[in-house]
């Protein structure tokens, strides 16, 4: 954790070379900041360096949802200190939001902001997003033994797909492809006329599936198609499992098109979006089939990779367009990617278990398997997705309830919980598009917050904390 907080120490420092080159009052803020982050952190270093480095399944789930209630206390110290955000729930609420990669924001006036506050609001969305724990597996090799429980309890999805049979190599190698693809989205927008400030921070939170823009309108301050369609580009590519990248980036690219996963979640994308532009155009919400097209594919692209920008407020649709953009939001992105939800793999393997189990019924006797990219999957597997499911529906229904308590109609209640459990960005009724979290009352911000978090890190790790067999040896 020490060595971690270092390292969070360190891109405070590059956010305060930011805020010198532009000149502006945040400088001596994001100094503090990374003195106070640096200096914890080398304590904890210098006064547990004997300790054991074994890292057991049980350490590893202490470890990875720590790392982000740590980080997020220190990370709020840039925009509390500085006075960006004032309140302190309103700036861990922010931070949060930032490093799950939701997008949930508190803030009214986002182009007031400081460039240094901009650049570490987008920054901590891009650590956040391959995982802050992937990260120090890539660069930090004192954490490489028992590397593979960090892993697994942090890694999205079902299954962990490793690319290489040590650790730290897997994660290099899903870094280095998540840097690859934000150098080359950020050159895309600035030839697009971009800044080359806001290219950059863009990027870091279109390939994190984050959605904090440096604009309070989003991607739809820019007016412009092909910004929109590059961002789409990149937000589909986030929202799909990173080690598919991986082997199309070295000319495997039939291997993506015959994953099972991959071939669902392209064809979900499409079919939906043109039957949202189908309706948008015929409706007159839009003028013409392309911008009808345009605008269907980002929400649904946005909503489906839970990145959270927005170029239209989806809620002034039709409101049959309103209950199809609130059912993507359970569905997330693919397992391995850094998109949050549900995942695209549990929603497909769900269905498939429930045709058979109908097969089944008929044919009592018979062994019929569920089958996944041509392998039979294990039992196990299948107990884990259904667990899975109904205990992110119970969270969402009980959570559902405590919002309504403080007086938020159904529509608010339930879109701010599925956005935020959902690591999505904006919701529904008072925290639409169009709107923000701003109003929430302070408990809403921190049980939100939580939220959050069991949604980033795939509900089973942090709830795993809160059972007593947990605890026993």
């Amino acid at each position: 954790m020490g060595l971690l907080l270092v390292v969070e120490g360190a891109f405070m420092l590059l956010s305060s070379a930011v805020a010198a080159v532009y000149g502006e009052y945040d400088l001596p803020y994001f100094l503090w900041s990374a003195l106070i982050c640096i200096s914890i952190g080398l304590v904890l270093f210098v006064t547990n360096r004997n300790a054991e480095k074994n890292i057991g399944k049980r350490e590893g789930y202490i470890i990875v949802s720590m790392v982000w209630i740590v980080f997020s206390f220190f990370g709020l110290l840039p925009f509390y200190l500085s006075g960006a955000i004032p309140s302190f729930t309103d700036a861990f609420f922010e931070t949060m939001s930032g490093f799950t990669t939701t997008g949930s924001s508190i803030l009214n006036d986002i182009e007031a902001l400081p460039h240094g506050i901009l650049f570490w609001r987008s920054i901590i969305q891009w650590l956040g997003g391959m995982g802050i724990i992937v990260f120090s597996l890539a660069i930090l090799p004192l954490l490489g033994v028992g590397g593979m429980q960090l892993f697994v309890a942090e890694v999205p999805g079902p299954v962990a797909e490793k690319l290489s049979p040590r650790i730290a190599d897997t994660a290099k190698r899903l870094w280095g492809i998540y840097v690859f693809f934000t150098a080359v989205e950020t050159l895309m927008l600035w030839a697009g006329g971009m800044s080359f400030f806001d290219a950059i921070c863009h990027s870091f939170t279109t390939m994190a599936t984050g959605g904090y823009s440096t604009k309070q309108a989003s991607v739809a301050y820019y007016d412009s198609a092909y910004i929109q369609y590059v961002i789409i580009f990149f937000m589909f590519v986030a929202g799909a499992n990173f080690t598919l990248s991986y082997s199309a980036l070295h000319g495997k690219v039939a291997k993506v098109f015959k994953d099972e996963e991959f071939q669902y979640y392209l064809g979900f994308v499409l079919v939906v979006s043109l039957l949202v532009a189908g309706v948008l155009f015929a409706t007159g919400n839009v003028m013409g089939v392309e911008q009808a097209f345009r605008d269907a594919l980002f929400q649904v692209v946005s909503v489906i990779t839970t990145t959270g920008f927005a170029t239209a407020d989806y809620l002034v649709w039709f409101p049959t367009l309103s209950i199809i953009m609130f059912m993507l939001m359970f569905v997330g992105g693919s397992a391995g990617s850094t998109g949050g939800g549900i995942k695209v793999v549990r929603i497909v393997l769900l269905l498939k278990n429930a045709y058979f189990e109908l097969k089944r019924l008929i044919h009592p006797n018979a062994v019929i398997p569920v089958r996944f990219n041509s392998k039979a999957v294990s039992p196990t597997v299948i107990t884990n997705v259904l667990a899975f499911i109904v205990i992110y529906m119970l969270i969402v229904g009980v959570s559902m309830i405590i919002m309504s308590f403080m007086g938020y109609d159904l529509n608010t209640s339930i879109g701010a919980v599925a956005t935020c459990i959902g690591n999505i960005g904006p919701g529904l009724g008072e925290v639409g598009p169009a709107a923000n979290f701003a109003y929430i009352p302070d408990f809403g911000k921190w049980f939100l917050s939580f939220l959050m978090l069991i949604g980033r890190l795939e509900i089973f790790t942090v709830v795993l904390l809160f059972s007593p067999h947990f605890w026993k040896n």
